[in-house]
């Protein structure tokens, strides 16, 4: 199935927000929060004339599509990109052909494509910076035999996604990212 099709079979941005069950409010106050600095506009008026569409690989538990969604939702709106979006675990032969590092599933990534339904960029799971962040949240974890892991995994991730949440400039790194794939 070629991209056009993914797209096609695809939620728009209003079906998804609203059969959110994990991640809704907060991914709607990060959307209700950023803005797309007034000064880019120059770069979206370029961007609108490339009519660019994308899918968006995701599910509404994963705490990187809770901060990324919103932010690029802004992006599409400015630049007009029409934007549909599939979830990862229903859609894995899409999904495969995008693993990160070659093996892993990680959401969400966007998935952008001109009219001819052919692939000119994607991004995702996450900007360089949030990465960075990640792997020192997450470094001091007990060993995963330890009787204390899944605690402390979960004290890390809640940890993690009230950042995300909070922390306008991890907002500022994921549009700084997903503008360098769409230039």
């Amino acid at each position: 199935m070629n991209l056009v099709s993914w797209f096609e079979r695809g939620m728009t941005a209003q079906e998804y927000v609203d059969n959110m069950e994990n991640h809704q409010t907060n991914l709607i106050h990060i959307y209700e929060n950023f803005s797309v600095p007034t000064e880019d506009a120059p770069i979206f008026e370029r961007i609108q004339k490339k009519k660019l569409r994308a899918v968006v690989l995701t599910e509404d538990w994963c705490g990187d599509a809770m901060l990324n969604i919103p932010i690029y939702l802004r992006i599409a709106e400015v630049s007009h990109i029409p934007t549909h979006f599939l979830l990862r675990d229903q859609n894995l032969e899409l999904m495969d052909r995008y693993l990160t590092n070659g093996r892993s599933r990680s959401i969400p990534i966007i998935i952008f494509f001109d009219n001819t339904g052919k692939e000119v960029g994607r991004w995702g799971p996450r900007a360089p910076e949030l990465q960075h962040f990640l792997d020192e949240s997450l470094a001091n974890l007990p060993q995963p035999e330890s009787a204390d892991y899944q605690k402390k995994k979960q004290e890390a991730l809640t940890f993690i996604t009230k950042a995300f949440r909070d922390h306008q400039e991890f907002w500022h790194h994921v549009y700084t990212d997903i503008l360098k794939t769409i230039r």
